[in-house]
């Protein structure tokens, strides 16, 4: 099994097999803690050959910048079948946050696992800015 793409970002969709990912993303802003991020998603996609076939979960938890274990997990079990025709097999999977929280600023991760197994790390910064720095949302043209 590998993981060709397991990225953290704004939205991701699968669209007819292909992964569409919008806003991939390393480092969240915040002007003060604790902070809640509104919406996110985890993208990743798959590639499996006959080797994979049958059964699997893939569990996915956030480790504060303490290192300890965020609470709450998502898992999805799913199972693999390569068709007779073909070596290999490529698969998305998009995992919608809602209100994700950070006590403070620091190096977050979120583990990728798979049936158990350490797969893949996403790194995430997240840092306090003074209000000059965020983002100015554009006024409406009239």
């Amino acid at each position: 099994m590998q993981i060709q793409i397991a990225t953290l970002c704004d939205a991701a969709t699968d669209y007819n097999g292909k992964l569409c990912i919008l806003g991939t993303l390393d480092t969240l802003g915040a002007v003060q803690f604790p902070v809640t991020h509104p919406s996110c998603a985890i993208a990743i996609r798959f590639c499996f050959t006959a080797e994979d076939e049958g059964k699997h979960t893939v569990s996915l938890g956030f480790i504060d910048a303490d290192g300890q274990p965020m609470g709450g997990k998502a898992e999805r079990e799913f199972e693999v079948r390569i068709p007779d025709e073909t070596s290999f097999l490529c698969n998305n999977m998009v995992v919608n946050i809602q209100g994700l929280q950070f006590p403070k600023p620091g190096e977050y991760l979120i583990r990728l696992m798979v049936d158990g197994d350490l797969y893949e790390e996403i790194p995430l910064r997240v840092v306090q800015v003074n209000q000059s720095q965020m983002p100015q949302q554009a006024a409406p043209q009239a």
